[in-house]
C-alpha cells in the first residue's frame, strides 16, 4: 500500500509550483446525521460514497453546483469512534468514505452516481488503486429506498454496458459515519502538493482513463 505520508522530491515540488495549482473546523469522531434528519430539518440531503483514498473523492463533487459540503470519515465497520489509524490498519470493519450533503432542487442523487461511477474503478474488491485491504474498498451506501433503488440501478446500468469482466462494487445500506480527523478535510487544498504527489503516484488518474476514458 502507498504510504500517503511520503516524503516530497524537491523538483517535483519545484514543478508543480508552476501551476499549482471550504474548508469548515469540525471535530473528529462524532457520527454525522442522517438524510432522514437533515430532510426533517429542510436543510440538505445527504449521499453516502466510497471510492478508495477519500482525500480523491472530495475534489469531483466539490466542483458540482448543488453540493453544500464533503467531509471525509470511515463507515461500514464495527469499532466505535474509530481513528484514522485504526481503520487503515484493517481492523475496523470500516472504510475510508465521503458524506455528501446536497441541495436535492439543484442536483439530483441520480447525478451524484454518475460523478461517482466515474471515479472509482469497479472492477476490484477490498482495494482501489494503489491502495489495499478492506478499508480502501468502493462503496455506495443508501440512506433510504429511493437511494437504494436508484444505487442498484446504476450498478446494473454499468453492468449491462459490457465495459467490464465483472462489477463488484457494494450497494449496501448506510451506517454510522464517523467524520474522520480535521487534517484529512479537504486535504487537496490544505496540502496540494502532497496531495498531487500521493495521487500521481497511486496511479488514480492513469486507471481511470483506462476504464472509462477522457
Amino acid at each position: 500500500m502507498f504510504n500517503k505520508k511520503h516524503t516530497l522530491p524537491i523538483a517535483f515540488i519545484a514543478g508543480l509550483l508552476a501551476f499549482t495549482v471550504y474548508t469548515v473546523a469540525r471535530s473528529g469522531g462524532e457520527p454525522a446525521p442522517q438524510s432522514g434528519e437533515a430532510a426533517q430539518a429542510g436543510q440538505y440531503a445527504v449521499a453516502t460514497f466510497a471510492g478508495g483514498c477519500f482525500w480523491c473523492m472530495e475534489p469531483p463533487y466539490d466542483e458540482l453546483d448543488g453540493v453544500i459540503s464533503t467531509i471525509v470519515g470511515y463507515t461500514g465497520g464495527h469499532l466505535r469512534n474509530p481513528t484514522y489509524g485504526e481503520v487503515t490498519a484493517g481492523n475496523t470493519g470500516h472504510t475510508e468514505a465521503m458524506e455528501v450533503r446536497y441541495d436535492p432542487s439543484k442536483i439530483t442523487y441520480q447525478e451524484l452516481l454518475d460523478v461517482f461511477w466515474v471515479n472509482i474503478d469497479p472492477t476490484v474488491d477490498d482495494r482501489q488503486f494503489c491502495d489495499r485491504g478492506s478499508q480502501y474498498r468502493a462503496g455506495i451506501f443508501y440512506h433510504d429506498a429511493e437511494q437504494k433503488a436508484l444505487a442498484e440501478a446504476s450498478k446494473q446500468k454499468v453492468i449491462d454496458s459490457g465495459r467490464f469482466d465483472r462489477v463488484v462494487t457494494e450497494v449496501t445500506p448506510a451506517s454510522t459515519f464517523y467524520e474522520a480527523e480535521d487534517y484529512h478535510q479537504d486535504y487537496y487544498k490544505k496540502n496540494p502538493l502532497r496531495y498531487k504527489f500521493y495521487r500521481y503516484n497511486c496511479g488514480r488518474d492513469r486507471r481511470l482513463e483506462e476504464l472509462w476514458g477522457n
